[in-house]
C-alpha cells in the first residue's frame, strides 16, 4: 500500500505544474485553476490503482477538461456575482504574454478557449480534442475555427494599434 502512495505522490509532483498550465489556460482564473488541478488529482488519486499500469497523465488531463465542462455548466446556472482577484497569482507565468492576448482569450466562448487550449498547449489533433472534450470531431473543428478567427480579430486589431504608438510617439 505504501508503494501505491509513494507512486500516486510521485505522479502528482511530476505533473502539477502541467495540468496547473493546462488548468490556468481553460479557467483564466488562477484560483479556479489551483481548485481544478486539485480535483482531478482527487479523482486520479482513486483510480490510481487502475491507472498506474497505463497512462494517467492522459487520463488527468481528460478528466480536467470534463470537469472544467462540468464548472463551466454550473457557473451558468448560478447567479453572477462579482468577482474579487486577489492581487497575488499562484501560478507562475512562464515568459511574456502581450496583454492584448490575454484579453482575446478571456473574450473566447469557454469550449473555444477549451479547444484551442488543447490544441496549442497540449498539441492534441482534433480526433483528440474532440475526445477530450466529449463532443464530435465537426463540432471541435467548428469550435477551433471560430475561435482563431476571433484571435485573428484581435491580433489585426493589436497590431495596428501598436503600429499607430510607433508612428505617433
Amino acid at each position: 500500500m505504501a508503494g501505491i502512495d509513494r507512486d500516486f505522490g510521485e505522479f502528482a509532483d511530476a505533473q502539477s505544474s502541467r495540468l496547473l498550465g493546462l488548468a490556468y489556460t481553460l479557467t483564466g482564473d488562477p484560483h479556479d485553476a489551483w481548485d481544478l488541478v486539485q480535483e482531478t488529482l482527487v479523482r486520479v488519486g482513486v483510480r490510481w490503482r487502475r491507472l498506474r499500469d497505463e497512462d494517467p497523465s492522459a487520463y488527468a488531463r481528460t478528466v480536467m477538461v470534463r470537469l472544467n465542462i462540468d464548472r463551466l455548466r454550473r457557473l451558468r446556472r448560478e447567479i453572477p456575482v462579482i468577482q474579487v482577484h486577489d492581487a497575488g497569482m499562484p501560478v507562475v507565468e512562464v515568459g511574456h504574454v502581450d496583454q492584448w492576448l490575454v484579453d482575446a482569450l478571456a473574450d473566447l466562448s469557454p469550449r473555444q478557449r477549451t479547444a484551442l487550449a488543447l490544441r496549442f498547449v497540449e498539441d492534441l489533433d482534433i480526433a483528440h480534442i474532440a475526445e477530450r472534450m466529449g463532443c464530435s470531431v465537426g463540432t471541435t473543428k467548428s469550435h477551433l475555427s471560430r475561435g482563431m478567427t476571433k484571435l485573428r480579430e484581435r491580433t489585426d486589431s493589436a497590431g495596428r494599434a501598436r503600429s499607430k504608438e510607433v508612428t505617433n510617439p
